[in-house]
């Protein structure tokens, strides 16, 4: 007979098909890591330390380093844990508090670029009315509202899958909690909420891909309209770096939540890109082909570089 009894803790199985190299896992994993944490630091300390980048492009740009630090957070701690030999069991709540996490800070970077996008919009497009539309004010409107709706759209996600009784074998075949891999484990039909949960996950990026498309097309069109060949470079320059990221942070939404047919190891694989990888590459992106966050990096870099003794 089936064990009825509730389940108080879920054992993490880890990555699928990765046994014997839990060391190399552990090494390379937690580099990521601390390039993500440094690489991130650094620019808010830019942003931060410029009066120069204290403008709405920037003000976002520094949402999303904070929320790219703590997105790995969610998921690396414990996998880092187990991956150093230590137990792979997570309590009820850890595992509702990851799946929470993880949509949430998934979400709120998702409407942060669509956000963004419209930034870049505005200021190509509307460029006489950009400091009026956005104002201090509606940037701080627009930053709360991404955390808003995500707050709803992760509590919404983790109400539907832990609403189900979960009474039977508690293994999760995965390195952390998330929907599909904890529907499979729930003592009842999850056919329907299966389907819901497609939905809701699916709508979300779609409609904030759709209206970054729309803001991308007008860019392009007016980018094209410029004369002059060096604001036609600095305006592809700067709008070039912000679609690597959208689309870095997009495509692995698409082959792991929309995929017919789920791979384990593919899932596994794209999602480990996109925690650890992708918030990595961020700073990168958005420094390497920015001249104004390259000076003010190198002006915070300077001092440390000419410290006594080095």
């Amino acid at each position: 007979m089936r064990n009825l009894s509730a389940v108080t803790e879920f054992i993490l199985l880890g990555i699928p098909h990765t046994e014997g190299l839990e060391t190399m896992l552990l090494v390379l994993f937690l580099s990521f890591y601390i390039f993500t944490l440094m690489g991130n630091l650094l620019i808010l300390l830019a942003i931060v330390s410029s009066a120069r980048l204290h403008t709405p492009m920037y003000f976002f740009l520094c949402k999303l380093s904070i929320f790219d630090i703590f997105f790995p957070f969610v998921s690396s701690p414990k996998m880092l844990c187990y991956l150093s030999g230590n137990s792979r069991a997570i309590s009820y709540a850890g595992c509702t508090s990851q799946l929470f996490f993880y949509h949430f800070l998934g979400c709120t970077e998702c409407f942060l670029y669509t956000v963004m996008a419209y930034d870049r919009f505005v200021a190509i497009c509307h460029p006489l009315h950009y400091t009026l539309i956005m104002s201090h004010r509606a940037c701080i409107i627009l930053a709360m509202g991404t955390s808003f709706f995500a707050c709803i759209q992760a509590t919404f996600l983790t109400t539907l899958t832990f609403q189900l009784p979960y009474c039977g074998p508690n293994e999760v075949d995965y390195y952390f909690c998330d929907i599909p891999v904890m529907l499979k484990l729930a003592c009842a039909d999850t056919s329907a909420l299966e389907m819901v949960g497609f939905i809701s996950v699916g709508l979300m990026p779609l409609s904030c891909f759709l209206l970054i498309l729309t803001s991308y097309s007008c860019i392009i069109c007016s980018i094209l309209q410029i004369h002059s060949a060096e604001g036609r470079r600095r305006a592809f320059s700067t709008c070039s770096a912000h679609l690597t990221a959208i689309l870095l942070s997009f495509i692995p939404v698409v082959l792991i939540y929309l995929q017919p047919t789920p791979n384990p190891w593919l899932n596994a694989t794209v999602q480990i890109l996109n925690n650890l990888v992708t918030p990595m590459l961020n700073p990168l992106i958005y420094s390497l082909r920015n001249k104004e966050v390259k000076y003010s990096l190198r002006k915070v870099l300077q001092p440390v570089a000419f410290l006594p003794g080095r």
